[in-house]
């Protein structure tokens, strides 16, 4: 394996200008949140206590960000060293998505400047899934740091400090694999108290599992995804032999999700409500057509051999997860006494300026620093 380098290309681009002008606008909507309250950006309501902010940034976006999760799980569990290539990349993602994504959960507390309480033993409240998603994901973001940060010491030539480090890694590599699979499977234990208020084509006391499981594609996905634009887009060597071997993995993966998914459904006869008319069974169908298009992308031979359907499979599978959460989270989601939710302008530059701070604290480091195998070095 060739070793790591930086792109060494300019960090000032028209895209970069364009992602630093989102984050502005996403900023000075911020400001007007914390200075005179949720109320003044967002919709959300008694009936709606999360919105945008939270599904996006948080249920989709962490999901998103189980890249480093997927491949430490491939690589150092399963030992399958020839997929080393892709983990600095993964990583990386993985350490953006859950550490903005922890950022962004102050942006929907109400009393934000107590968000220390979660830290301190007498506040604790061990019965309660959602104090143990906020544990496990601050944890897994100092995991991710700690897990990134030879690619930084090694930039900087601290070669005794990245020796040292790395012989305690595994550690990290194993909690790496552990806290993911916890607090995803508690994203999904915090639907289940909602009972009858979620639509039974997503409410199933496996939503736990289903949460993991599409969490682990979705992370293969946005490596496949991610390996695929930045070859393409920096002239680099393709990396499709890797994606091509790994595409069997996720093309089972999502073939595993799509048989307990539709395999509960038939089990709790929820099926039929899928045949009735509105906007919940439509949003349904789409998930779904979109988890079987990626499967068969995945795991069609003349597909996976395909730069071009490997790419569109994982976009496909991207999109799929991402609906998925989006309809449990709110779509599916049947709050009493009428109330309803739409997200406002704010709610939506505000979401859309992460995504593009994610994505230029990406290029920023992919261009500064040793994360990409076989970088061109020219400016």
């Amino acid at each position: 394996m060739s070793h790591a380098t930086s792109l060494r290309r300019s960090v000032i681009t028209p895209t970069t200008l364009v992602l630093v002008a989102l984050v502005v606008i996403a900023f000075y909507f911020l400001a007007e949140r914390f200075l005179h309250g949720l109320g003044a950006v967002a919709n959300i309501n008694s009936g709606y206590p999360w919105g945008i902010w939270v599904v996006v940034d948080v249920i989709i976006g962490t999901a998103i960000g189980c890249g480093g999760f997927a491949m430490a799980l491939l690589v150092y569990i399963f030992n399958r060293g020839q997929y080393h290539a892709l983990m600095r990349p993964a990583l990386l993602s993985g350490m953006f998505g859950y550490t903005l994504g922890g950022f962004a959960v102050i942006f929907d507390l109400g009393r934000y400047w107590h968000f220390y309480n979660l830290l301190l033993p007498q506040h604790a409240q061990l019965n309660s899934v959602m104090y143990e998603v906020a544990l496990c994901v601050m944890a897994y973001v100092v995991v991710l740091w700690i897990e990134f940060a030879p690619v930084i010491l090694e930039r900087f030539g601290l070669h005794g400090i990245r020796r040292g480090l790395q012989r305690w890694m595994f550690v990290f590599a194993a909690l790496g694999v552990l806290l993911p699979t916890m607090h995803q499977s508690s994203l999904g234990s915090m639907l289940l108290v909602m009972g009858n208020k979620l639509s039974p084509l997503w409410f199933t006391p496996w939503l736990p599992a289903l949460f993991v499981v599409s969490a682990l594609a979705m992370g293969y996905a946005i490596v496949m995804f991610e390996a695929t634009v930045v070859s393409k887009t920096f002239a680099l060597p393709s990396e499709q032999a890797l994606i091509g071997k790994l595409s069997t993995v996720v093309g089972w993966i999502t073939v595993a999700w799509l048989v307990l998914r539709w395999g509960d459904l038939f089990a709790r006869g929820a099926l039929p409500l899928a045949f009735e008319g509105g906007v919940r069974p439509l949003m349904f169908w789409i998930e779904n057509v979109l988890f079987l298009a990626a499967a068969l992308a995945f795991l069609i031979p003349a597909c996976r051999a395909s730069r071009r359907a490997s790419f569109l499979g994982a976009v496909a599978l991207l999109a799929a997860g991402s609906l998925y959460r989006l309809d449990a989270y709110l779509i599916g989601y049947q709050p009493l006494n009428g109330w309803s939710y739409f997200p406002s302008l704010p709610e939506l530059m505000v979401t859309i300026g992460v995504v593009a701070l994610e994505v230029l604290l990406y290029l920023v480091f992919i261009k500064t620093l040793p994360v990409l195998r076989g970088a061109a070095a020219q400016r």
